[in-house]
């Protein structure tokens, strides 16, 4: 094929949780996808939006994105089928599924993870999730709005996390061996959890390095259609915002066990529901402690990537 400037792009190494947004037509854009799935590699993923007529090049997800995306998908699905008044048939209708590309309106697009109900062999999306790392705002918004607007799925969760400039880059590390290199970064793991006790949303050092930065902000937001006719480029504000770190310290105060807004309504198709009381009764998943288990453990596992990213050791010699 002639020159690319997209096809250049994918093929330059891209930092975890990397988003790049490259103006393309979809002829280019079809031509490109055609390439990656020959490879049949999982990344870096290729989205098209057909407004802006821009080619979205993504790469892989950090351990803290995918991580809280994930997790809140679970609790939300453990509380639902921990409901007394959901049957154990009902139940087994409701599926977690990550990085599911969707494509409408010449539009592909693909969230960090959804919550679908399948009856029979046909699936009903009803909640999705994008998580965005120290990525534009505008980006996330836009991402959510689509697939709330577009697919016509109940709800939208969006997490946004400010991770604070880790400032310099960090050197290259050499070791010996593979096993060297190993207990070096089991060490950086222990020194990492140790520093939570003390610093709960970071910053994580170790020999004047900042692995990971402070956590400046969380900001969990819901987003549902204004109106049963919003079209798929329509741009939602929060329905309801819940700023849940800040300045490296939890904010405790006004947030409930449910966030005051993710209902059974959101998770199982109404029909299938008893009654108007059913559908509106709270999913009680968001505890403070889950939270913070989860977060600090996907911030420590996004620090040891990026230590194994500058980690070098010598291959042994075969003989």
């Amino acid at each position: 094929m002639e020159h690319s400037e997209l096809l250049d792009i994918v093929r330059r190494p891209l930092s975890p949780d990397t988003r790049l947004e490259v103006p393309a037509s979809r002829a280019e854009y079809e031509r490109v996808e055609e390439i990656l799935e020959r490879e049949e590699s999982k990344y870096p993923q290729l989205w098209y939006d057909s407004v802006r007529s821009v080619a979205i090049v993504v790469a892989p997800p950090t351990p803290l994105r995918a991580g809280m995306a994930g997790g809140l998908l679970s609790m939300i699905s453990d509380e639902v089928k921990r409901n007394s008044g959901i049957s154990s048939e009902i139940a087994r209708g409701l599926r977690i599924e990550s990085d599911s590309e969707t494509t409408m309106n010449n539009t592909t697009r693909a969230s960090d993870g959804a919550l679908l109900y399948w009856e029979g062999n046909r699936a009903t999306l009803m909640i999705v999730v994008e998580v965005a790392v120290s990525q534009s705002y505008d980006s996330m918004r836009a991402a959510i709005s689509w697939s709330v607007c577009a697919l016509r799925c109940s709800l939208g969760l969006a997490m946004c996390i400010r991770e604070e400039s880790r400032g310099r880059r960090p050197p290259r590390r050499f070791h010996a061996s593979l096993d060297e290199a190993n207990a070096a970064v089991e060490e950086a793991r222990d020194d990492f959890y140790r520093q939570l006790i003390h610093h709960p949303y970071g910053p994580l050092e170790r020999d004047g390095v900042t692995w990971f930065g402070r956590v400046s902000l969380v900001v969990l937001e819901t987003f549902r259609r204004q109106d049963e006719h919003c079209t798929p480029e329509t741009l939602l504000e929060p329905s309801k915002s819940f700023t849940l770190v800040e300045n490296g310290e939890y904010v405790a105060q006004n947030i409930s066990p449910n966030l005051q807004e993710v209902v059974l309504g959101d998770c199982i198709p109404t029909h299938l529901l008893n009654n108007q009381q059913m559908e509106a009764t709270p999913v009680n998943f968001f505890q403070r402690e889950w939270f913070e288990t989860q977060f600090r453990g996907s911030m420590v596992r996004t620090a040891i990537l990026r230590v194994w990213r500058k980690t070098s050791y010598a291959q042994p010699v075969l003989r």
